[in-house]
């Protein structure tokens, strides 16, 4: 016959929850493996770069902004962008390998587009249909451009018989090129075409090919409904943000350490360390594969969040063993032992009872920060949405899946 601790080990690993839970731990593992962890500024380094809009905008008109932006950035070739509004006037910026400067000199001015014919606008940047990549040769470098029908008709219209006149081209108010182009016999005959280019010079070649890159970036991504200004910038250094990491990585091992040390000095059972420290790790492993899943930024504030979490996880378990092992019923017959299962039953409900009011007071304190941060993005309490969010998920990973599994094990074990 099988022993007791072989009944109890097969049943305690048939039991559905502690399944469940395997699998998540099996499933977090596998995700965090292939799609790793999407790491905040603080751990990888970056910039992040507060934008502020001339005036307060609507929804729609941010989305415009947010979106431009992100196109700009991303066609100049700046790598982890991440843009996003906060409030109705301010614009945050997450990206590694670009200054603020730079950033400022990309995004600060709206990018009007217009090229003017004896101070008559012939094309606007709504003409234009389709940005071709820009060349640069020596000093001088083009950004050719397809307009629309509509924009060719135009240009053909106020082109026709001004062969010689000079064709102004501004951006932002600002002639791209001092010594402007004249307008060729070919296109000044009435007839439409649609390609059309900007050309200039530039002191020396690093000179044109930034010109030229700067310009098809803003053709490319379109005009912003909307001035706006830099009024903060953090740049963090991938080394501070390894730093930061192996400080807080630390942390956790400490607290690890801290739980054994105390479980040890209560209960006087080492073993009874191992299933709180394994069920811990279960917990930080599935709320870190769950945050892959979804893509969810671990910054510091997160794995603050994560750290608090595991210690609202030692006090619930704590409640759980107080609950089993503190009873008084020595009696060693088969009635005893039936009523004192039944028992041991009705306290572990009782403890998982107050773990979930415990747990939902928590989550209502927690949810006004997650709300605050969501709606007002990185700025001001905004920063402490990822410590808010990821400590709601621990706990609800907690109550409904890790929890549980502790108590069978301590009901089936240490009875």
């Amino acid at each position: 016959m099988k022993s007791k601790k072989s009944r109890n080990l097969s049943e305690f690993l048939k039991d559905k929850q502690t399944i469940l839970m395997m699998v998540l731990v099996l499933g977090s593992i596998i995700l965090i493996s292939f799609h790793g962890i999407s790491q905040g500024l603080d751990l990888k380094g970056g910039s992040l770069v507060q934008l502020q809009l001339e005036h307060p905008v609507d929804k729609d008109t941010m989305g415009i902004v947010t979106n431009v932006i992100d196109k700009r950035l991303n066609t100049f070739g700046v790598k982890d962008v991440k843009v996003r509004s906060s409030g109705d006037q301010l614009v945050i910026i997450e990206m590694a390998g670009v200054t603020a400067a730079e950033v400022e000199k990309l995004v600060g001015n709206p990018g009007v587009f217009e090229a003017k014919i004896d101070n008559v606008t012939v094309l606007s940047g709504t003409d234009i249909e389709k940005v071709d990549d820009y060349k640069a040769q020596g000093n001088s470098w083009n950004v050719p451009f397809t307009v629309t029908t509509e924009g060719s008709k135009k240009f053909a219209a106020n082109a026709k018989g001004k062969a010689g006149s000079k064709v102004y081209m501004y951006l932002d108010g600002n002639l791209t090129d001092q010594n402007a182009p004249e307008l060729g016999e070919e296109l000044a005959n009435g007839e439409a075409s649609k390609t059309v280019q900007v050309q200039g010079t530039a002191n020396s070649p690093a000179e044109a090919e930034a010109k030229a890159k700067e310009l098809f970036t803003v053709l490319k991504s379109g005009s912003m409904p909307v001035k706006v200004k830099v009024i903060g910038s953090i740049t963090i250094s991938p080394e501070l943000g390894d730093k930061f990491l192996n400080g807080a990585i630390f942390a956790g091992l400490l607290a690890i350490l801290a739980i054994s040390v105390v479980i040890f000095v209560r209960y006087r059972k080492p073993f009874l360390a191992i299933p709180i420290v394994i069920t811990s790790i279960s917990e930080v492993l599935i709320v870190i594969g769950i945050a892959s899943a979804i893509r969810w930024n671990i910054d510091l504030a997160a794995i603050v969040g994560l750290i608090a979490s595991i210690g609202t996880g030692v006090d619930d378990q704590i409640i759980i063993t107080d609950e089993v092992l503190h009873h008084d019923d020595s009696a060693k017959s088969k009635k005893a032992e039936r009523r004192r299962k039944a028992r041991t039953r009705i306290n572990v409900k009782n403890a998982l009872f107050i773990i979930f009011a415990s747990a939902g007071t928590l989550i209502a304190a927690m949810l006004p920060l997650v709300y605050v941060g969501f709606s007002r993005g990185a700025s001001g309490i905004g920063v402490l949405t990822g410590f808010a969010f990821t400590t709601i998920l621990g706990v609800l990973v907690g109550i409904f899946i890790t929890r549980p599994v502790y108590a069978k094990f301590i009901e089936l074990f240490f009875d």
